[in-house]
């Protein structure tokens, strides 16, 4: 999926997705700040492999929710760990507590960060009159 990535003034910087979609983000507080958006994707990815799991097996999802807690190196500053608490229904059947998790295992933001990709940064002049 290729994005584009603009600059619409203050601290503000959305990603234009290719099928028209935006993702803003925002330094100054009037959204979430890129950071911000990429630690919740880890906890919102897991969480849709929890829910898919839980709707194809008729499980029950009230007040099902995913507690997450990112630790962080005082020294460093970087997430060291990132904790994901699946809270479940009171009536969620044992036999699926392991499955749930393995579910939540199935992330692709989570793999991704397990195995990373190769960076490739790089300038380029733009073409204003094709634009």
């Amino acid at each position: 999926m290729d994005m584009e990535i603009v600059f619409p003034g203050g601290a503000q910087v959305d990603a234009v997705l290719s099928n028209g979609m935006v993702i803003t983000t925002d330094q100054d507080g009037s959204a979430p700040a890129p950071f911000t958006l990429f630690l919740s994707a880890i906890g919102t990815c897991a969480g849709i492999y929890v829910l898919s799991f839980c709707k194809q097996r008729g499980l029950p999802t009230e007040g099902l929710r995913i507690v997450q807690r990112n630790h962080t190196n005082p020294l460093t500053r970087m997430v060291e760990e990132v904790t994901l608490d699946i809270q479940l229904p009171p009536d969620f059947p044992e036999q699926y507590k392991e499955a749930v998790i393995r579910s939540a295992n199935l992330c692709a933001v989570k793999k991704h960060i397990e195995n990373p990709p190769r960076f490739d940064v790089r300038t380029s002049v733009r073409d204003l009159e094709s634009a």
